[in-house]
């Protein structure tokens, strides 16, 4: 098992008020799923991805990731769990202006330590991963929205992490480039890869075969999404077909 929630509870003091944001969420994910958290504005959604990613703790509860007890790590030891176990994709793509591709994708790698060859490779190597090795020495303003999304992604993948943890990563895209990045999360889930995608639009969470629904603070709904499978069955039985006509 890769994530175990139980319990989890977050409250913040905001004056002389106390705003649970989370109020005994408990939920697991396995290794290799791809899964949607969906909720409104102020439903808990953006607080849960904060603490799946280690970027903040749960007052109460219990969540272990790839077998550490999160609440018991000190802030160096989230650090590196932030940098091992997790590749983050953000809305805004968050990418150093007057940096090229592959220096963006190396960054983690620095970070970690890994020798300039390596870097190298492996920054390549994810590049190559989201179609985008044409575009390796290209600062940001020389790429397309959807071009500087696929860096982002690669710098996700490099570390080669745990779980990739999106969130909005098609909120600044328009529709069709928006799909194109969809499809990209399909094929890297394809390849073995945990995703965890935060969103509150209905049809970027029908990419994902399982939909986690959040609403003030408590998981209302849970469950397969039924759209993602009713269209892996279509795809097969079109390929079966296909395969007799030829």
């Amino acid at each position: 098992m890769l994530i175990d929630m139980k319990e989890i509870e977050k409250t913040y003091v905001v004056g002389e008020e106390k705003v649970r944001a989370l109020r005994g969420v408990t939920f697991t994910v396995e290794r290799g799923e791809y899964v949607a958290i969906m909720g409104p504005s102020g439903s808990g959604k953006s607080t849960l991805m904060n603490v799946i990613g280690c970027l903040d703790t749960p007052s109460a509860g219990s969540y272990v990731l790839n077998g550490n007890l999160v609440g018991q790590l000190s802030d160096d030891e989230l650090a590196r769990i932030r940098n091992k176990e997790i590749g983050f994709i953000f809305q805004t793509f968050n990418l150093l202006p007057r940096t090229s591709a592959r220096e963006q994708v190396e960054l983690p790698l620095v970070y970690s330590g890994i020798n300039r060859k390596e870097r190298r490779e492996r920054a390549d190597e994810a590049l190559r991963q989201v179609n985008l090795s044409d575009r390796a020495t290209h600062a940001p303003n020389e790429l397309s929205g959807g071009q500087r999304q696929r860096v982002a992604i690669a710098r996700a993948l490099v570390t080669k992490p745990s779980i990739l943890l999106a969130d909005e990563p098609t909120g600044n895209l328009d529709s069709q480039t928006g799909e194109e990045i969809m499809a990209l999360f399909r094929k890297l889930n394809e390849a073995g890869n945990t995703i965890l995608l935060v969103t509150h639009e209905e049809d970027i969470a029908a990419n994902a075969r399982r939909i986690i629904r959040i609403r003030d603070g408590r998981i209302s709904d849970d469950r397969p999404n039924d759209s993602s499978r009713a269209e892996a069955v279509a795809k097969a039985k079109k390929e079966a077909l296909e395969a007799n006509v030829g």
